[in-house]
């Protein structure tokens, strides 16, 4: 039976030709340009409606928007038949969303997305003579194409034809995946050349033609869906879904398109098909059509009142997981289950994360506390080098917090088995299906995988071809993977009983890195540079809210909306487009500058009005000693209650001044003095560099550090015979991903920016000296102001960059003298150790790592830290510590990072361990200035909240979601187990309760006149819904 196999497929060829019996051309098109949203826009629209021949003419793009209409009466050679409508273009091949797409309105009713993927549409399953339909679509070019074709034609469709097509392809399609001798494949092998040797295709559409069909299809019915049917030994649990990138080739604008075409698409279906379910993540996305297409999303309401539609993913968007700091992850499932829960009543238990580049180990105690039992993604399966082992796990943070985990392990079409590559744009096919379970890891405590099937990114979702497969592999097709279609909640639940308490249920413990995308935590320094921003000025306005009692709750929401949407894993990474950035920069603005005034406003509202005065104000959860920007003062110092004097350094940016013990939560108002007694300067500049209380540095001629001597430890930083704050710029050609990933050999070809165009001490004062300098390496320029203080062992880098490079990367490299193989870096509520060796092929694959806001490296009672104001992307091996400035790639957005930037970074050496040091607090204040203001507040020198313990760092203080209390989170940082009392300068207690991330409660704490104690675990987070009385 040689090539039995390639005669059956053809057979099958021919069936699916002949199942579109007639198509005719839809006549009288007419057209306009634009963009309307309904089909009365168009009408109402001024623009001219113009005739579109099919055979003549184009549509013209890329990125345009035209609205074609037609009218449609049914002919009586077509009463009775089924009637579908296919619209095309010339493109014939999907590519990742660019191509041309449209959305379908019937008799004004939006009906469903046309797209590659959906070419046709059923308009009637049994047409009348007669019946007119008006035919309106939004048509979108796509950004592929300049030229365009468009036709419409009505099509006959003979669904008895089409049935026998999908019983004789479906388990055909699964050969691929068997053994060529398998016993199984050459029994069913068997059945299909039965049934194609009953087919009379001589006469298509003849008596004896339809006579032979029904005969085959009650043959294969018996012999095959019957007979070798049944069988569940392995199962495949299908969802519908579409997963689609909030931005990415295109901008948030055109994703609300999307969002129309494609779930109008699965409604459509769903009508035609009542055993299909969907799932779809994102209640972003969701909002986005409630907005403009209120009556579509209505519709979806009734679907998940049936159980056919699974509103679920735990995220408002599918973030970042390594930028977004904690709070804001925080605020992703508050926003994200509340919408779900009001909208739909459905309480989200997963976080659906199948695309996002690397999972911080902060992840799965932030979804323990936010109600979310499970995680799933299939990114990890895109590694460069090591496949991750497990498919089926617990994932443990880095607090203990464990997070039931399976990762999605299908396919493609086609594809190697020994590529362990798998996709959550998967294919309902008996191959991908069959590849999946070959590919799945667990067999051992598992048979049953999870398959998220159809395109995505606006292609649609599922396929009728998808759709027809299901309904024959439901039937458990022998040697094929039982389908069945069920919602992603029921499917872990399921799992999750089945493993529980397995020996052989595995445990990965810690981050799940992901091994490309690298240059994430760079790329787009801009973009990353205002999110940070934002978050910070967002938590600042809460605190001052509790404090002066007052609530701005829509605007806030809507702001924090904002934020959230732009920390989508393609706008904030840097992946997207470059049109998405002029939208994100128009946004950050207009956020940075409204928080800028509510927080001036509220602190305006905490002050008497004594204009000799100046109060200084600090948000942090900590009492802070540091240099404070106090603008424009022209005081000599400033002294406070105490009688403690603060000398003033006047600079071209404004007054500084060295200011200790400003109250946690709090601040301390300074009376202005015009003279002060003058003392000897505790800063040197010397003929080779300065020297400091801290240091004796010497820099060269270029301004480069050749020795920082810490005169406090008696010992040298810096690697002998090496030098600090070198700016080394790399070439970066990354194999794949240019905008996401570094190139794995990106060190074997670099510049140094070594020569200094200018350099000049501009700054010397009782606070701090300034060092200049000016470099220029190839096309670009770097300014730099280096500050070196008489009170702080900081030393910091205030750095502009003119960036005109493309495809090379900047680092800042610092040599330090310290014997580790391992590094500390900041990760949300918390940190983590990573070696910084290449011993193994894991280590190897992490040459770059992402930290927050600090990372260190130490050795027994000395160490480093490199703090940063908004950089995220970390080296360190050889201890070199590094920190990567800029990334500049080329795709998708050619102009990536070629703009100025502006950014500080700043090196902390310290004696003993980094805990014991304040890394974690230098690096707070480095990110969160202290504010000045005029005035005298009225609770100077009062913390509103402080604890006793300088592990526990008290994150959030913001007013309660539902208006009762305000809530306070805090965390430990130091891996430490920790008995802490926090107390409150202003009322009494009048109630505080444990609630989890969603401020649910959770249990009742003492509280003890102004003060409460509690217990938090190593690295835990704590939330507390406080009252006052």
């Amino acid at each position: 039976m040689r090539f039995i196999e390639d005669r059956i497929s053809v057979i099958c060829n021919e069936l699916k030709e002949l199942a579109f019996v007639k198509k005719e051309p839809v006549k009288g098109v007419v057209y306009k340009k634009g963009l309307y949203f309904y089909p009365y826009e168009a009408d109402q629209s001024a623009e001219p409606w113009e005739e579109f021949d099919s055979k003549t003419m184009h549509w013209y793009g890329p990125d345009e928007h035209y609205w074609f209409r037609a009218e449609y009466t049914v002919p009586k050679s077509m009463d009775g038949k089924t009637l579908y409508l296919k619209v095309a273009t010339q493109v014939d091949h999907w590519d990742y969303a660019k191509n041309p797409q449209f959305l379908l309105f019937v008799n004004g009713q939006m009906t469903q997305g046309m797209d590659l993927n959906h070419q046709t549409v059923m308009l009637e399953r049994c047409a009348k003579e007669g019946e007119t339909y008006t035919i309106d679509l939004q048509g979108y070019t796509g950004v592929m194409f300049a030229e365009l074709t468009f036709t419409m034609e009505t099509v006959e469709v003979d669904e008895t034809i089409n049935e026998i097509y999908y019983d004789i392809v479906v388990p055909l399609q699964g050969f691929s995946r068997m053994q060529e001798d398998d016993k199984v494949r050459k029994d069913l092998r068997t059945i299909l050349n039965n049934t194609v040797n009953l087919l009379d295709l001589r006469t298509p559409y003849s008596e004896e033609f339809y006579q032979s069909i029904e005969e085959a299809h009650n043959y294969i019915q018996k012999a095959l869906y019957e007979d070798m049917s049944g069988y569940e030994d392995v199962i495949a649990s299908c969802i519908g879904h579409t997963h689609i990138d909030v931005a990415w080739l295109w901008t948030v604008a055109q994703t609300r398109e999307k969002v129309a075409r494609s779930f109008s698409t699965v409604l459509k279906y769903m009508e035609e098909y009542p055993e299909y379910k969907f799932m779809s993540s994102q209640p972003a996305l969701y909002q986005f059509l409630k907005e403009r297409y209120p009556e579509t999303y209505e519709k979806i309401k009734e679907r998940v009142k049936e159980g056919r539609w699974e509103p679920e993913g735990g995220m408002w968007v599918e973030a970042d997981c390594n930028l977004t700091s904690g709070e804001s992850l925080v605020r992703q499932f508050l926003y994200g289950k509340k919408f779900f829960k009001d909208e739909f009543g459905i309480d989200s238990r997963i976080l659906w994360l199948p695309d996002v580049f690397g999972y911080s180990g902060a992840l799965p105690q932030i979804m323990k506390k936010s109600g979310i039992k499970y995680f799933m993604t299939t990114k990890l399966a895109w590694n460069q080098i090591n496949k991750v082992p497990y498919d089926t796990m617990m994932w443990r943070g880095i607090d203990g917090s464990e997070i039931f985990t399976h990762l999605i392990t299908t396919l493609g079409v086609g594809q190697s088995e020994a590529d362990f590559f798998t996709t959550y744009n998967g294919m309902l096919h008996p191959d991908a299906i069959l590849g999946g379970w070959h590919r799945y890891q667990n067999k051992d405590i598992n048979n049953d995988i999870l398959i998220a099937f159809g395109y995505g990114d606006g292609g649609g979702g599922p396929t009728r071809e998808m759709l027809e497969t299901s309904k024959r592999m439901e039937k458990g097709i022998r040697g094929i993977p039982k389908v069945r279609q069920e919602f992603a909640g029921n499917y872990f639940e399921e799992l999750e009983e089945r493993v529980e308490g397995n020996k052989s249920l595995p445990v990965w413990e810690g981050e799940l890195y992901f091994e490309y995308h690298r240059g994430t935590y760079t790329s787009m320094g801009r973009n990353k540079r205002s999110n940070r921003r934002c978050e910070q000025l967002l938590m600042d306005a809460e605190l001052l809210e509790v404090l002066t009692g007052t609530s701005e709750k829509e605007e806030m929401d809507k702001i924090w909306r904002t934020v959230l949407l732009n920390q989508f894993h393609d706008i904030l990474p840097g992946s997207s487009i470059a049109e998405v950035y002029e939208v994100t920069k128009k946004e950050y603005a207009e956020i940075e500058s409204r928080l800028a005034e509510m927080i001036a406003e509220k602190l305006n509202l905490l002050m008497d009005g004594e204009q000799d005065k100046i109060s200084v104000f600090n948000t942090l959860g900590f009492d802070r000693n540091d240099v404070v920007s106090l603008g424009d003062c022209h005081a000599a110092a400033l002294t406070d209650e105490s009688g403690k004097i603060y000398p003033v350094q006047e600079t071209a940016q404004g007054a500084v001044a060295y200011i200790t013990d400003i109250p946690a939560k709090g601040g301390k108002t300074l009376q202005l003095l015009d003279t002060v007694k003058e003392e000897a300067s505790r800063i040197q500049i010397t003929e080779n560099g300065i020297e400091t209380p801290f240091y004796r540095i010497s820099i060269d001629e270029n301004g480069l550090f050749t020795s920082i001597y810490d005169k406090e430890c008696d010992r040298e930083v810096l690697k002998a015979g090496e030098k600090g704050n070198l700016l080394r710029m790399y070439e970066d050609k990354p194999m794949h991903y240019d905008c996401w990933d570094i190139d794995m050999y990106y060190s074997e070809k670099y510049w140094d920016a070594e020569k200094a165009d200018k350099i000049q001490w501009t700054e010397e004062g009782p606070v701090r000296a300034t060092l200049e300098i000016q470099r220029t390496i190839s096309n670009s320029v770097i300014k730099q102001k280096i500050h070196f203080y008489a009170d702080s062992r900081r030393i910091d880098f205030s750095t502009w960059v003119d960036w005109k490079e493309h495809q090379h990367l900047l680092k800042v490299h610092f040599p330090v003298n310290i014997h580790s193989d391992e590094a500390t870096f900041e990760v949300q509520f918390g940190n983590l150790k990573r070696k910084i060796h290449g011993n193994t092929s894991w280590d190897e694959a992490r040459f770059e790592s992402c930290g927050q806001k600090w990372m260190d490296i130490s050795e027994g009672h000395y160490g480093v830290s490199l703090l940063n104001d908004c950089k995220y992307g970390y080296s360190a091996k050889d201890s070199n510590i590094a920190l990567t400035l800029i990334k500049s790639g080329i795709e998708p957005n050619k102009t990536a990072d070629q703009e100025e930037h502006v950014f500080t970074y700043a090196l902390y050496p310290h004696k003993e361990m980094w805990s014991a040091a304040g890394t974690v607090q230098e690096a707070y204040k480095l990110n969160q200035p202290a504010y000045a203001t005029k005035g005298e507040l009225k609770n100077t020198g009062k913390s509103f909240i402080s604890t006793d313990k300088d592990n526990i760092i008290i994150e959030t203080v913001k007013p309660a979601e539902n208006g009762d209390g305000m809530i306070v989170r805090l965390y430990d940082c130091e891996n430490s187990l920790t008995k802490v009392t926090l107390t409150f300068a202003e009322g009494m207690l009048e109630s505080v309760e444990e609630c989890n991330l969603m401020e649910e409660k959770e249990a009742d704490i003492e509280a003890c006149g102004n003060s409460f104690t509690v217990s938090v675990k190593p690295y835990e987070i704590k939330t507390y819904r406080v009252r006052l009385k």
